[in-house]
């Protein structure tokens, strides 16, 4: 009984060497992972989509609906403008920079402003999402 483990584990340690070369890796191994810390008064895109934007004078101009991620970073932020109940709505994309996104710490919650008018919006060309 002995003699046969002992040839099973020498024909399956000659052999390793030929399983190992014919299984082939395909592309590159990912870097490795880097964690951050996150504190709980960031900015989450659950907490921001959704949002009612408003103008200087207290108006909703629109909702921020999706984020457009480029290179890493926020790129636009898609905002549905216009219509009811979802009705005769057009997205626009803005950059981000041009919305004031703050906590309100006495209320506790998340508000959104923007130096513009819903005709301004409207009047924005229409964002269309990719096929």
């Amino acid at each position: 009984m002995k003699k046969i483990a002992l040839i099973t584990t020498a024909l399956a340690l000659l052999a390793s060497p030929v399983l190992a070369e014919e299984a082939k890796t395909v592309g590159t191994a990912p870097a490795e992972a880097k964690f951050s810390t996150v504190a709980g008064n960031e900015m989450f895109s659950s907490k921001l989509k959704g949002l009612n934007v408003y103008n200087q004078k207290d108006e909703s101009v629109g909702e921020i609906t999706d984020i457009a991620i480029k290179n890493n970073a926020v790129d636009a932020l898609i905002l549905s403008v216009g219509g009811f109940l979802g009705m005769g709505e057009h997205y626009v994309a803005v950059s981000p920079s041009s919305v004031n996104v703050r906590h309100d710490a006495k209320n506790d919650k998340w508000l959104a402003s923007m130096n513009t008018t819903k005709e301004a919006l409207k009047a924005a060309p229409e964002f269309k999402y990719p096929k």
